[in-house]
């Protein structure tokens, strides 16, 4: 069998998501043959090799690739590490989907609702979340009452926060209740959309992903799962030219998540 990078093996086998098997891995955590791996794409044969996470064996059989949209309600979370209880996105999956190690691509918070994508494939992943990728994710958001046209201007430039100055965003008025303004970022700060907001001074009401670079929401009902089709993942899989800069890594090996 051909030998695959650790980083890529691991998460393919259900171990992890990306992020979680990375951590690991800086920590020292996992071992080849008895040796600690120092790279994230170290080649690893999955019949010949002995993979130990904190001294013990694990089996690297490959699951299947599982793809799929998840119209998120309020009241569940995206986290599926330590919950304390609280119900999250996994919870809303039919149970034949609850017994393969899938985790969401980035997150939405509690209150908020929309599109969540949930896989077990880590190249994905990271191509979704990675900030050089630059991915696009479109939000619906109900406010109290109409923005400025210097309010609309000022998030179109960039809104200064206490983890400082947001891209561009692109924002669009609707003319269709409930929802007040389209908004797309390609960032993923932690409610980052409801801090924009919040800096010009209006409360978000409601929030509502919609779009996730190629992938569009439609008409999913809330709470509703489905498989994606194979021409909506190949676009996915192709997305957006990464954009290369000063400090990022050629592989991608830094993942920050996604709002």
């Amino acid at each position: 069998m051909p030998t695959q990078p650790i980083i890529k093996l691991l998460t393919g086998s259900g171990i992890g998501s990306r992020r979680q098997v990375a951590a690991i891995i800086k920590r020292g955590g996992i071992a080849v043959n008895g040796q600690t791996v120092q790279s994230f794409n170290q080649p690893v044969d999955p019949l010949t090799d002995i993979i130990t996470i904190d001294g013990k064996r694990v089996s690297a059989t490959a699951e299947p690739m599982v793809y799929l949209m998840l119209n998120k309600p309020g009241g569940i979370i995206s986290s599926t590490g330590d919950t304390r209880g609280e119900k999250t996105v996994l919870d809303a999956l039919p149970q034949k989907y609850r017994r393969i190690r899938l985790y969401p691509v980035g997150r939405l918070d509690k209150d908020s609702t929309g599109l969540i994508l949930l896989t077990n494939d880590g190249d994905l992943t990271l191509r979704l979340t990675h900030p050089r990728f630059e991915q696009e994710k479109e939000y619906l958001v109900r406010i109290e009452r109409d923005l400025t046209k210097e309010e609309v201007l000022a998030l179109e430039e960039g809104i200064l926060l206490e983890d400082g100055r947001t891209s561009p965003a692109k924002v669009k008025a609707l003319k269709h209740p409930p929802f007040s303004y389209s908004v797309t970022i390609h960032e993923g700060r932690k409610r980052q959309v409801r801090r924009m907001f919040a800096a010009l001074g209006y409360r978000v009401l409601e929030l509502k992903r919609t779009r996730l670079g190629s992938l569009r929401l439609g008409t999913l009902p809330q709470g509703e799962v489905r498989e994606l089709s194979a021409r909506e993942l190949g676009l996915l899989k192709k997305g957006p030219t990464p954009r290369v800069g000063k400090g990022q890594s050629k592989a991608g090996e830094s993942v920050k998540s996604a709002t």
